[in-house]
C-alpha cells in the first residue's frame, strides 16, 4: 500500500509541474538566504572580533588605583556624628602589580590559557620638532605580546622581533607616525606625566587598522620601559590573558579574581558595545532568514491545499475505494517531504555559490580586500533542517483537510 500510495503522490509532483517547480524555488530561496545571511553576518562578526582582539585581550588584570577615599571619616563614624574635613589629601598609593611571577604562574596553570602577556603602560607625550601628539606607551615582551596579538603580521616596516634587542628601539603606530612627520631610524623624543624625557629610534611602523590603535600607541621593549619609569625588573601595570573560548570568560574571572589582589576584567565588561552588536547582528540575520522560510512555507501551503481542492474528487474516489485517511496523508505529506528535501539540496548549493561569489567582491576597507563570509556547517545543517520541517507542517496541515473528505458527499455534489 506505501508504495501504491508514493507512486500517486508521483504523479500529483509531475502532473502538476509548474506548482511543484514554485514550491521548489520557494524552499530553495528561503535556505539559499538563510545561509546566505548566517554566513555573511558570521563572516562581519569574526572579522570585527579579529580587528578588535589585535590590542584587546580575552582577560586583563590591572591596578584600578585607589578607592574613592573622598570622606575616609564618614566610613567609621557613627550616623549622628559631625564631621568636617579640611584640604583632604589623598594618599600615595602604589601603582603597578606587585608579586608579578606568582600571579602569572597562578594564571598560566589555568586549563583554559592559552597565552599570557605582561605590559608596562604609560601615558605619554610624542614629541618631533614642533610636534607634540600624546598617546600610551607599551612595554612589552616581545615574543608573549606576538604570541597574544600577532603584532608581527601588522608590521608595515621593521621587524617585530627586533625590538627585542633594541633597548633604544620604538614602533609607532601608521598613523602617529604620519602625524609625527618621522621616517624609519628618525629619532622620537618622549615625556612621560612625570616629565621624563627619553629618546628612541623608530625601528618599525605597525598597522593593524584600528583607528585608536594606529594613531595613539607606541610599543618598546619591557625592559626600555621599566627603566623609563625608574621601576624594578618585576614592575609591571597590566597582565594580558587569552583562553581558548573567548566567548566563554566567565568561569576564569570567577575562578581566578578572589586569589587576584587587584580587578580582574573580562573584554565583554570592558566592551559591553562590541559584544551587544555581535548579538544584534545574529539576531536581525536569524530574524531575516526565518522569516523567508516562513514565507516559503506559506508558499508551498497555499500550493498544497489548491492541489487538494483540484483534486477532491480524486481523493473522494480513492476513500471510496478503500484508501484509508492515513493513506490519503501519507500521499501528501510524501509530496511536501519531496520538495523539502529537494528544495533544500539545491538551497544550499546556490546558498554557497552565491555567498562564495559575494566572498570574491572587493572591498577596499580596515585592511579587507573581499567583503568577508564564513563559512560554517552548522548554517548547512539548521537551514535543511528548518526548511524540511517547515515543509512537512505546511503539507501536513492541508493533508489532515484532505483524510477528513467525506467520499458519498463529494461524489454526490
Amino acid at each position: 500500500m506505501i508504495s501504491t500510495n508514493l507512486k500517486i503522490a508521483k504523479v500529483h509532483l509531475t502532473t502538476k509541474t509548474r506548482q511543484t517547480l514554485v514550491a521548489l524555488l520557494g524552499v530553495t530561496f528561503g535556505i539559499c538566504m538563510y545561509i546566505f545571511m548566517n554566513s555573511f553576518m558570521s563572516g562581519v562578526n569574526d572579522t570585527q572580533t579579529d580587528l578588535a582582539f589585535t590590542s584587546l585581550a580575552h582577560i586583563r588584570i590591572y591596578n584600578d588605583g585607589p578607592e574613592d577615599n573622598t570622606n575616609i571619616v564618614r566610613k567609621t563614624a557613627a550616623a549622628n556624628t559631625a564631621v568636617n574635613i579640611r584640604n583632604g589629601k589623598i594618599i600615595q598609593y602604589t601603582t603597578g602589580i606587585k608579586n608579578t611571577a606568582a600571579i602569572m604562574s597562578l594564571v598560566r596553570h589555568q586549563p583554559e590559557v592559552t597565552g599570557i602577556t605582561p605590559q608596562v603602560n604609560i601615558d605619554v607625550f610624542f614629541r618631533n620638532g614642533g610636534n607634540k601628539i600624546n598617546g600610551t606607551l607599551s612595554g612589552v615582551d616581545v615574543q608573549n605580546e606576538n604570541n597574544l596579538f600577532n603584532m608581527s603580521k601588522y608590521m608595515v616596516t621593521g621587524v617585530w622581533s627586533e625590538l627585542q634587542y633594541r633597548p633604544d628601539g620604538i614602533f609607532l603606530g601608521a598613523d602617529l607616525a604620519k602625524d609625527l612627520s618621522v621616517n624609519m631610524d628618525d629619532n622620537i623624543n618622549l615625556l612621560t606625566s612625570d616629565g621624563v624625557a627619553h629618546n628612541y629610534k623608530l625601528i618599525g611602523i605597525f598597522r593593524t587598522n584600528v583607528k585608536s590603535t594606529d594613531n595613539s600607541k607606541a610599543y618598546i621593549n619591557i625592559s626600555a620601559a621599566r627603566q623609563l619609569e625608574n621601576a624594578n625588573q618585576e614592575y609591571v601595570t597590566d597582565i594580558q590573558v587569552n583562553i581558548k573560548d573567548y566567548e566563554n570568560t566567565a568561569p576564569v574571572v570567577d575562578r581566578i579574581s578572589p586569589v587576584i589582589p587587584y580587578r580582574t576584567e573580562s573584554w565583554q565588561t570592558a566592551n559591553q558595545q562590541l559584544e551587544a552588536g555581535n548579538k544584534l547582528r545574529n539576531i536581525v540575520a536569524v530574524a531575516v532568514s526565518l522569516t523567508i522560510l516562513l514565507v516559503a512555507g506559506f508558499g508551498i501551503y497555499n500550493i498544497m491545499n489548491m492541489t487538494i481542492n483540484e483534486k477532491i474528487r480524486e481523493i473522494a474516489i480513492l476513500k471510496a475505494m478503500g484508501f484509508s485517511g492515513g493513506d490519503i496523508k501519507q500521499i501528501f505529506l510524501a509530496q511536501a517531504i519531496v520538495i523539502g528535501v529537494l528544495g533544500g539540496w539545491v538551497g544550499m548549493v546556490f546558498g554557497f555559490v552565491i555567498a562564495d561569489a559575494v566572498n570574491h567582491v572587493p572591498f577596499k576597507v580596515a585592511g579587507l580586500d573581499h567583503l568577508p563570509m564564513t563559512y560554517h556547517s552548522s548554517d548547512y545543517i539548521m537551514a535543511f533542517v528548518f526548511g524540511l520541517i517547515t515543509t512537512i507542517i505546511a503539507g501536513w496541515l492541508p493533508a489532515r483537510k484532505a483524510s477528513k473528505v467525506d467520499p458519498v458527499q463529494i461524489i454526490r455534489g
